[in-house]
């Protein structure tokens, strides 16, 4: 199991080799998601490329890098703790990714993000030199000019009914991020999605770190200087991310092209797999 260490925490990554010569590609997940979240798109590439797919810190089998004694804190007390003391930083957590691909020996490669992994993405390509493309997916640039995550949805997301199972905490939290017309069609894929879930992603403290993290980002003032080439993909009826956010990055960023997925839910890569992996293997195929 190859793993990164930074700043005395182990960063787990998946490296999955292929017999094609393209540029490798690298998945970066969402807020407190697991690498389940990718399992369609690292298919849809796998022929052709090379694919390096970390957990984020303290996501799946990353450490988290906390204080030990701030995850056994109620919640009530742990939340404000973190927020002003222990949170990670968007920063940080490309550094974390800079030291994967270090570990991996990859030089150049396609990165791809979605929501917070969107923000890695872009943080890291200002910051290091081995992005060849970004693909950022349902995200933002943060700053006060960003459109914020809808008060309903931040209420599904954080507050969750008293008494509810594990898995029923998992259900709530994700009605924002799916559209209804597809979780009603799809029950039994949901329920795997959950399984995915308990299995890889992060803990609530961890995840409370990263949402932090997501609060303190803001790389708008710095776009105009990122000249690799971005394909901006963003669903329209996103209830997490908002559609105007990819409208933003589509004008910040000088050679960006935003592709508009009507209809398209925050996890639209999952609801539209077969259009978002058509877009992105030729996007991946014209900058090799």
């Amino acid at each position: 199991m190859p793993r990164a260490t930074r700043d005395g925490v182990s960063i787990y990554y998946e490296y999955d080799e292929s017999e094609g010569d393209g540029t490798p590609v690298v998945f970066v997940q969402g807020l407190g998601y697991g690498r389940w979240m990718w399992r369609w798109q690292r298919e849809a590439v796998a022929d052709d490329r090379d694919v390096i797919a970390p957990d984020n810190r303290g996501t799946g089998r990353s450490d988290a890098g906390l204080p030990p004694l701030l995850p056994r804190l109620p919640r009530k007390l742990r939340v404000p703790l973190i927020f002003k003391l222990a949170g990670y930083s968007i920063g940080g957590l490309a550094a974390d990714l800079e030291a994967v691909l270090e570990d991996a020996g990859i030089r150049r490669a396609h990165i791809v993000g979605a929501s917070m992994g969107g923000m890695i993405a872009q943080r890291y390509a200002l910051e290091y030199t081995r992005a060849e493309t970004l693909t950022l997916c349902c995200t933002s640039h943060g700053g006060p000019d960003a459109v914020p995550v809808p008060d309903e949805t931040q209420e599904f997301i954080f507050d969750v009914p008293d008494g509810a199972s594990e898995r029923e905490t998992i259900r709530h939290r994700m009605r924002p991020a799916f559209t209804e017309r597809f979780t009603n069609r799809n029950p039994h894929l949901m329920d795997r999605i959950i399984e995915w879930r308990l299995e890889q992603d992060a803990d609530d403290p961890a995840r409370e770190a990263q949402a932090a993290a997501v609060l303190d980002f803001d790389v708008s003032d710095r776009l105009e200087s990122l000249r690799v080439p971005t394909l901006v993909l963003h669903g329209t009826d996103d209830r997490v991310v908002p559609f105007e956010n990819g409208l933003l990055l589509d004008e910040a960023i000088p050679n960006a092209r935003l592709e508009r997925f009507e209809g398209g839910s925050h996890c639209f890569f999952i609801e539209q797999s077969d259009r978002v992996n058509e877009e992105l293997r030729a996007f991946l195929a014209d900058h090799d």
